[in-house]
């Protein structure tokens, strides 16, 4: 039996849930915008047609009088989150075996379904019409075909925004593979592109048909697993569980630059506590904490001053306040008066199971128990409710500027959403 994979890709994610609660923006160009309003992160269609790139930085963009129509959103991360795992939660009632590969794409393993039209039908509708969300679904044998018929499902309007590799004869598969350029293929960069193209391999029916043994050759086996999966056998399999991460990070670039050691020692708190929470989660426990700080690099009439430095935990953990300890522990040693901070950030690294660690017998064991009901009282009222006293919201300057954020709708009783509004 064939194997019958699905993508299924949220159209324009961001811009799409900014439309959920705001119909009216339905038809008009948007764009949604990094960290500080930096750069375009997500278009509509209507903007992908004026020609805004992906990326591009706004303050080009918001100046030229072609663009005078364009609304611009601050991205609404948690608002983004929780649509993201609403759709997720949908799509896992029509296959047992699924994997979340980003916010916005998910795989689906329909092999042995009698119904996987009728399915991928159902999906599209349920999603649109329960969380908001358009999506497209690529149907192939194998993952990397998958993304490619998701490709062909978004640009053209005939797959009506679904599109069946499998159900293609030789010849038609030949044909399609041959219109689309090699650089669409599922991590095949820009590098990795200009260096297929100087072999003569422009398109992903070149690359179909190139010896497998030679691109092995020159650029190693995950090569070869691309190729085998062009021509229809399985090398990628669907991870049903995502694996823990090998290492946590959290930074943020600041709304302004930053000089006072306070303000920092409040960012640390930040990331600290998000760290925390994210291996409790994975159920990992962390050796290092590595701590960093940047100045702003595109200031060259500013003093410049990078500095970075890790610290070994004396006892593996997962505590919110030991990595906070150490990450304070660490500011302190790098940090330096008369710079203009821009950046700063923490990050765990040696991570095992916590399983697999076995505390000191005669160790305190009362921060494992603040650690549970932190967390406890955190998933009832929601993150911050309970937190650590540097981790102050009310003095936290250098958090990324917002301007144009949209109400949290979903995940803060202060913003819900209000029928008649």
């Amino acid at each position: 039996m064939e194997q019958c994979i699905a993508l299924v890709d949220c159209n324009n994610f961001f811009v799409s849930c900014e439309r959920v609660f705001r119909p009216d923006l339905d038809g008009r160009p948007m764009v949604v915008l990094s960290s500080n309003d930096g750069c375009v992160i997500s278009r509509s269609d209507e903007a992908k047609r004026l020609g805004i790139r992906m990326g591009e930085p706004w303050f080009k963009v918001k100046g030229l009088h072609k663009y005078r129509d364009v609304m611009a959103f601050s991205g609404n991360f948690p608002l983004y989150s929780d649509l993201s795992n609403r759709v997720k939660c949908m799509l896992a009632d029509f296959s047992p075996v699924h994997e979340e590969y980003s916010v916005d794409e998910s795989f689906l393993d329909l092999t042995g379904f009698d119904d996987i039209r009728e399915r991928s039908c159902a999906i599209r509708e349920i999603v649109r019409k329960q969380a908001g969300i358009p999506v497209c679904i690529g149907i192939g044998p194998t993952k990397t075909l998958a993304k490619l018929a998701n490709f062909v499902a978004k640009k053209h309007p005939k797959s009506k925004g679904i599109f069946f590799y499998n159900v293609l004869d030789r010849q038609q598969k030949r044909v399609l593979l041959d219109k689309i350029p090699v650089d669409e293929v599922w991590g095949i960069g820009q590098r990795l592109s200009r260096s297929l193209r100087r072999l003569g391999i422009g398109t992903v029916c070149q690359l179909h048909d190139s010896d497998i043994k030679a691109m092995r050759a020159r650029f190693g086996v995950p090569m070869e697993r691309l190729v085998s999966e062009l021509r229809g056998i399985p090398c990628i399999e669907i991870a049903d569980i995502s694996p823990p991460r090998k290492q946590i990070m959290s930074s943020r670039s600041f709304g302004e630059r930053i000089t006072k050691q306070d303000d920092l020692e409040n960012a640390m708190a930040f990331h600290a506590t998000k760290i925390g929470r994210q291996l409790r989660k994975q159920e990992s426990v962390a050796g290092m904490v590595h701590v960093f700080l940047e100045t702003d690099p595109f200031r060259k009439d500013r003093p410049q001053y990078h500095p970075y430095i890790s610290l070994p935990l004396v006892e593996p953990t997962s505590s919110t306040v030991e990595i906070n300890r150490y990450a304070m522990i660490g500011l302190h040693r790098i940090y330096k008066s008369g710079y203009e901070y821009r950046k700063a950030g923490v990050c765990v690294s040696e991570l095992s199971p916590e399983s697999l660690f076995f505390p000191d017998m005669f160790a305190d064991s009362r921060q494992e128990r603040i650690m549970k009901v932190m967390d406890e009282i955190n998933g009832q009222f929601g993150n911050g409710a309970l937190r650590l006293s540097q981790d102050d919201w009310m003095h936290r300057y250098w958090e990324p500027r917002k301007e144009r954020m949209s109400p949290r709708y979903t995940t803060s009783w202060n913003e819900l959403a209000v029928c008649g509004d």
